[in-house]
Order: C-alpha cells, then sequence, then structure tokens
C-alpha cells in the first residue's frame, strides 16, 4: 500500500473508508446508508471495488453478498493519517500541530480537559527527566 496508507484515495473514498471503519465490516447497503442520501448502492459497490484493488479493504462472502471490512487497523490508519498531516503542515513537528490545535480550541477547552493536558505534560516531563 506504499508509505502514506490513505494519501491514494479521493474524497468519496475516504468517506466509504470512515464508513467502513465506523461499522467494523458490512455490506454496501449499510455501508451506503451510513453515508446517507448522496450515496447511491451502485457508486459505493464499484468504490468498494477500487478500494479492494488497491489494498484497503476485503471482503468475505455472505450468501449472496459481500462483507467488507479494513485491511489496516484504525488505529494504525490514525497513526499514519496524523504522521502525513505532521510532515505536510507542520514540518513534521508534533509540538507545533499542538499549539495550533490549542489556539484554535482555546475557548471551548473545559477546565478539566485543560487539567488533563497539564497533567499529561508533566508525567512526560517528569518520564524525560528520569531517563535523563
Amino acid at each position: 500500500m506504499g508509505k502514506s496508507l490513505h494519501a491514494d484515495l479521493s474524497r468519496r473514498e475516504r468517506e466509504i473508508m470512515d464508513a467502513v471503519y465506523q461499522l467494523g465490516e458490512a455490506g454496501v447497503a449499510e455501508i451506503a446508508r451510513r453515508m446517507g442520501d448522496e450515496a447511491g448502492y451502485d457508486s459505493v459497490r464499484v468504490t468498494l471495488g477500487i478500494l479492494e484493488k488497491k489494498g484497503h479493504v476485503a471482503h468475505r462472502d455472505e450468501g449472496r453478498r459481500y462483507v467488507y471490512r479494513p485491511t489496516v487497523p484504525h488505529a494504525r490508519a490514525t497513526k499514519t493519517a496524523l504522521r502525513d498531516v505532521l510532515k505536510t503542515f507542520f514540518g513534521g513537528s508534533p509540538s507545533k500541530a499542538i499549539l495550533t490545535l490549542l489556539d484554535m480550541s482555546a475557548a471551548r477547552l473545559s477546565p478539566d480537559e485543560l487539567d488533563q493536558i497539564a497533567a499529561w505534560i508533566e508525567k512526560e516531563k517528569a518520564s524525560e527527566e528520569d531517563t535523563a
């Protein structure tokens, strides 16, 4: 599948992958329903075939229908996508990305969330001091 798991996906393919990840495994009809009114059954079926050729999904036969599942665990796909975002938009710097996220959502963070972030930072600092 190459270096980036989902870099070669179109918008529609990413939407279908999102639905497959949310459902875990599902047939075409369930995936189309999850995507809403704009997703036609035939369009989803054809796109799943393309995704299978690209190696993003696999299927098993269940009677007369195919049941699709992702070939890459969601956690691994998430880490790869975040790594790509860091590289593309933040020069590979996690701290720049974190600061941007905090700046974007500062007004929306609750005191509990801020405490959780501060506790994580303190834990990381202590861990670094222990290994130094």
